[in-house]
C-alpha cells in the first residue's frame, strides 16, 4: 500500500463558540489551533451552530448573527418580507 496518501484522521475537539459547548470526534479538517481538553492535547475546530445550539434540535427560536449579516440585511431591506420583528425599529 502507498504511503503518505490518506489524510491524518485524529481525534479533534470541535468548540461550539454560541454556547461554550465542546466535543470530541475524529476528523480530517485541518486546524491551527490546540486546545488542552480532559487532561489531552487536541486539534481545534471553533464553530458557530451546533446540535447543542441549533434551533432544530433546541426548540427555540433564534437568529444567528455572524459578521452583522442580518442587521446588513435590515439596512438594505428593511422589515420587507421578514416574518421576524425588526430590533429597535
Amino acid at each position: 500500500m502507498k504511503t503518505d496518501t490518506h489524510p491524518d484522521y485524529r481525534e479533534v475537539v470541535f468548540h461550539d463558540l454560541s454556547c461554550d459547548f465542546k466535543f470530541i470526534t475524529r476528523s480530517t479538517i485541518a486546524t491551527r489551533d490546540t486546545i488542552n481538553f480532559e487532561g489531552k492535547d487536541y486539534p481545534l475546530v471553533k464553530i458557530e451552530v451546533s446540535a447543542e445550539s441549533h434551533p432544530f434540535y433546541t426548540g427555540k427560536h433564534k437568529i444567528v448573527d455572524t459578521a452583522g449579516r442580518v442587521e446588513k440585511f435590515r439596512q438594505k431591506f428593511g422589515s420587507v418580507g421578514s416574518k421576524t420583528s425588526v430590533a429597535n425599529g
